[in-house]
């Protein structure tokens, strides 16, 4: 078996990478000249293919169909703490899911401010939800995240953006 698979080796051609495989660097001259212009009249051709540098401002509405909120200016100033929606413009809520899907985490990104206030409105948010059950959660404030355990990820999305954030 093993004699099979060294003649093999032998056998099949040696790939080369694109390091060995390329011509060797020519002298200047040998290249044709280029003509570098900034502005010419067919960049807006090209323009429209590259993709938008930055996301655009959504348009407003009063209500949109999928049930999206735009952030308010200030969101809630009464509370001490604020969450910055993401570039795309949606509430930083996730589902993280650990050893296949036994353990899921709800982590709340982009806290500023006071993130302990924050965590005990969605510790008390969650406990409703579970009838009064005690939830297990954990802040850190380096990274202005906190993860919740259990799959609280509509409710505390839908708790974020009643409050304007």
């Amino acid at each position: 078996m093993l004699r099979h698979f060294v003649r093999s080796l032998h056998t099949q051609p040696a790939r080369l990478s694109s390091f060995r495989s390329s011509q060797p660097v020519q002298p200047l001259e040998a290249y044709p000249e280029v003509e570098v212009v900034h502005n010419p009249p067919e960049w807006k051709y090209v323009e429209r293919l590259l993709p938008p540098s930055t996301v655009p401002e959504p348009v407003a509405k009063p209500t949109y169909p999928s049930g999206w909120q735009p952030q308010r200016a200030n969101g809630d100033n009464s509370s001490g703490y604020f969450v910055a929606r993401t570039k795309n413009h949606m509430v930083p809520v996730y589902l993280h899911t650990r050893f296949r899907g036994q353990r899921r985490l709800t982590v709340v990104r982009r806290v500023q401010g006071d993130i302990w206030a924050l965590e005990r409105d969605l510790r008390s948010i969650v406990e409703q939800a579970r009838n009064g059950k005690l939830c297990a959660t954990r802040v850190n404030e380096l990274s202005g995240q906190i993860y919740i355990h259990g799959d609280y990820v509509d409710l505390l999305r839908e708790h974020l953006k009643s409050k304007g954030f």
